[in-house]
């Protein structure tokens, strides 16, 4: 891939990278006016949820051909790291229910 084409991929979908561009804003914004107190409990909720991401980059890597080096290193990191965030949900949400049980 170079870079003609990798432009002119670009200025075919211009309106998806500014749908892309003002979605980050709007997360921003709406992450930003999460109080402090509910941030816990749907983050934890969000990274579980984001085992579906881990599933679907497992079926993708499965029909990438096997020569496709990049795809596979991106499918790679993709569960990679969508493995550490559902891990990262249940860590905190074991963590916060520890907090609510009853001390011995």
């Amino acid at each position: 891939m170079d870079m003609s084409s990798l432009s002119n991929a670009f200025q075919s979908n211009v309106d998806l990278s500014y749908i892309i561009i003002l979605s980050i804003f709007l997360g921003v914004e709406v992450i930003s006016k999460v109080p402090s107190i509910l941030h816990t409990p749907l983050m934890s909720g969000a990274n579980a949820i984001h085992g579906v991401v881990v599933i679907g980059s497992i079926i993708v890597m499965g029909r990438i051909h096997e020569n496709d080096y990049i795809s596979l290193v991106i499918g790679f990191c993709a569960v990679f790291l969508g493995t550490l965030n559902v891990v990262g949900g249940f860590v905190v949400t074991d963590r916060m229910l520890k907090m609510f049980k009853k001390k011995k």
